[in-house]
């Protein structure tokens, strides 16, 4: 009988090149990757890297008729920055993630305002921090508090991001000296971009 070889999970292609974005080498982002994924070689993630460049990531315009946004704080290295999340309500993909050092009304405003430019003016539910309605107002889209649907939805994702993103990190934390975060928002736009596509699949 014909071995059937594992097909390669998203998560462990985005692991493997979250480890390379670090600073490994392809063999020894290879072997750090065992922990995780079995028989992957140097060649594998060289395949990877080309495949799956950063600015590769699909940036095609989805249709929305509301941006579901939310934040949270998570730890990069030595230091806390702020995670921001926005969904969509119908097929619950990630449209955009972005991080930043604070929270306040200019961040969220860029936050939104980059979501408008992608996917056009759309309603704006969040959980009601001041940050949140200021920028909308200035930006003159309509803004509404999550509904109990629009709340369980954005918690369970940003749950399930930061699951994914915290268990790695036990194993494999950042390591560098004032990191300007570049490699963590290139692993990000993997993530998500392979997460979008098992959803709709």
């Amino acid at each position: 009988m014909e071995h059937q070889r594992q097909r390669t999970k998203p998560t462990d292609i985005a692991y493997g090149l979250f480890l390379y974005f670090l600073g490994l080498s392809y063999r020894n982002t290879a072997k750090a990757l065992q922990r995780f994924v079995h028989s992957r070689s140097h060649v594998s993630i060289w395949k990877w890297i080309k495949k799956y460049k950063p600015k590769k990531v699909s940036s095609k315009r989805k249709k929305s008729n509301e941006f579901i946004i939310d934040e949270t704080q998570i730890k990069v290295g030595s230091q806390y920055i702020w995670l921001w999340v926005a969904i969509e309500p119908k097929h619950r993909q990630i449209l955009q993630i972005d991080l930043s050092s604070e929270r306040t009304m200019l961040v969220a405003e860029r936050f939104i305002a980059s979501l408008i430019n992608k996917f056009g003016k759309c309603p704006v539910s969040t959980d009601g921090g001041t940050w949140y309605p200021q920028a909308c107002q200035f930006l003159d889209v309509e803004h509404h508090i999550h509904s109990s649907f629009e709340k369980s939805i954005i918690e369970r994702t940003i749950q399930y991001i930061k699951d994914r993103t915290e268990g790695f990190d036990d194993y494999f934390p950042c390591g560098k000296k004032k990191c300007k975060l570049k490699h963590v928002i290139n692993w990000f736009n993997l993530f998500i971009d392979k997460h979008n596509k098992e959803i709709i699949c």
